[in-house]
């Protein structure tokens, strides 16, 4: 599943005209990158959701006859669902009880999905979260055995803990890569409009969300319009090659 539904607040003026998923880097439009680079890797049934500008996203699939993917679109027009709410709104697509990837539109890495999926099959993990060692103003928090114990805000001092008794936890930034066992819509218990974030720290104290680090060098955040720069050097490096 690619998360292509968001506002794209962050890239104004881009984003008043078009939706987040189009806006170029280095000529090609994020979600092309990404599409590709998952056809690359193997991934060829895909899922995205939309929203802001969703005609603009649907055509442009069409136009490129979806770049030989096989995608189903998951309209979210009427309303904006946030990772959580979209994640279950699309539930019925993952019905073959397989662990399945979830992806920002925005973010491109070098990250090995196959060992990602090795890594998130052989714990046994309800979620398997790609994190590294980085500086953000939002940090998931982990124990010793890299299962998720609760989430810190920087910027506020809020502090969510999943599992209380736990001890010596380590900061890791999130780095909008998942891989998600479908068990997990059973205990998707909310409607509508929520945060995939509140979904993990409520299940966390009694199911395995753990995460998988990888080398922060070569992973970048589009969405983020001081970071476009390095996005180029990283699409150039790892996806044009």
């Amino acid at each position: 599943m690619i998360f292509a539904a968001g506002l794209g607040t962050r890239l104004k003026p881009y984003t008043e005209t078009m939706p987040k998923a189009l806006v170029p880097v280095a000529g090609i439009p994020m979600l092309e990158i990404l599409i590709k680079h998952l056809l690359k890797n193997g991934i060829n049934e895909i899922l995205i959701n939309v929203h802001h500008f969703a005609a603009q996203v649907t055509e442009f699939l069409k136009l490129n006859n979806n770049f030989g993917a096989n995608i189903t679109i998951s309209n979210e027009e009427d309303l904006l669902l946030d990772t959580g709410g979209g994640l279950k709104k699309a539930a019925w697509f993952f019905n073959d009880q397989q662990p399945f990837l979830v992806h920002n539109v925005d973010v491109i890495s070098d990250i090995d999905y196959k060992e990602m999926f090795d890594f998130h099959n052989s714990n046994k993990a309800l979620a398997t979260l790609a994190v590294s060692n980085r500086t953000t103003s939002r940090y998931f928090l982990f124990d010793n055995q890299i299962q998720l114990c609760g989430w810190e805000n920087m910027k506020t001092g809020e502090i969510r803990m999943a599992r209380a008794d736990s001890q010596n936890l380590t900061r890791f930034a999130f780095s909008g890569i998942h891989i998600i066992d479908p068990a997990i819509f059973n205990f998707m218990d909310r409607d509508g409009k929520f945060s995939i974030v509140d979904t993990y720290l409520g299940l966390a104290s009694s199911h395995k969300i753990i995460g998988f680090k990888h080398n922060p060098e070569n992973w970048v955040d589009m969405g983020k319009p001081e970071e476009l720069q390095k996005a180029e050097i990283i699409l150039k490096k790892l996806y044009l090659e």
